[in-house]
């Protein structure tokens, strides 16, 4: 019966591959906790700043800096792309890509330019053949990235703008809702926009040593690296359980792939026997 052997080695297969993807998604639960415990550990500090840099923007500071005012007619910005380095995580890097593709298109409508920053391999090799200029590429990060890591990188951004090459900044990565849940995320990082917090009742300014100036700046480029940073351990939490679910489904896949062979297995096996059992009993006749 060569159909039922090849029957045979094909579920033989697809056990195997099934192992694998149970292993996979055990390793990436692993990894999810882990994940969300460095997520959730940065969060605070992302917030507390962000709150404090709205503070800024609502009032009235003796010095404005420029990361706090438009500069000027937009002719072209800047995106740092956060993406995942290996694959087997469903559709996550193919919705953020999809929706800054969106963003691009309108940008180019308005006869404006886009420079980017890829974080993540999924995001250099996607964006390579795009036509749009690559200023820094960052991969290799691992699990746990550590904050310096993105210094470079954002710097190359920040002097970009700083000397007038693009006129604004904005970041995107996925942001993790829930385990099933991923929400590709854009956000402007400068120029800053004032956003109203209803809870602030009254606005006030700081008082800054040794000058406004000097300590804005310092704060202000800490801000950006943060936001940077808060995507990217966002981003991670996201890839680890978007391949936590893609490994499940692809694990119950194979399980319902092994039943469907086995059943066509089984009714091969049963018509080879029934044949086989007619034979016999038409020779016995025979004889």
């Amino acid at each position: 019966m060569a159909a039922g052997k090849e029957i045979r080695t094909q579920i033989a297969s697809i056990k195997n591959t099934q192992k694998i993807t149970s292993a996979m998604k055990m390793v990436a639960a692993s990894k999810m906790k882990k994940a969300q415990q460095r997520m959730e550990a940065s969060r605070p500090y992302s917030e507390k700043m962000t709150k404090v840099i709205g503070h800024l923007a609502n009032a009235h500071p003796e010095f404005e800096h420029p990361y706090m005012k438009e500069a000027g007619e937009l002719k072209r910005v800047g995106i740092i792309i956060i993406s995942s380095d290996r694959g087997l995580c469903g559709g996550l890097n193919t919705n953020l890509f999809r929706s800054l593709l969106k963003d691009v298109l309108k940008y180019k409508e308005q006869g404006v330019e886009v420079d980017i920053c890829t974080i993540g391999k999924k995001a250099t090799s996607f964006f390579k053949n795009s036509g749009l200029p690559i200023k820094s590429v960052l991969i290799d990060l691992g699990d746990a990235p550590h904050f310096d890591d993105l210094l470079g990188t954002v710097k190359v951004m920040l002097d970009a703008y700083d000397t007038g090459e693009i006129q604004q900044l904005s970041v995107a990565y996925n942001t993790f809702a829930n385990t099933m849940t991923q929400v590709p995320t854009t956000i402007q990082l400068i120029p800053m926009v004032a956003k109203e917090d209803e809870s602030m009742n009254h606005r006030w300014d700081y008082i800054y040593e040794p000058d406004a100036e000097e300590a804005l700046s310092a704060l202000l480029v800490r801000y950006i690296e943060a936001l940077v940073y808060q995507g990217l351990v966002e981003n991670i939490a996201c890839e680890q359980s978007s391949r936590m679910v893609a490994m499940q489904s692809a694990t119950d896949n194979a399980g319902d792939m092994v039943d469907e062979l086995e059943l066509v297995y089984n009714k091969a096996r049963q018509a080879a026997i029934t044949q086989e059992i007619s034979e016999i009993v038409s020779g016995a006749s025979a004889v």
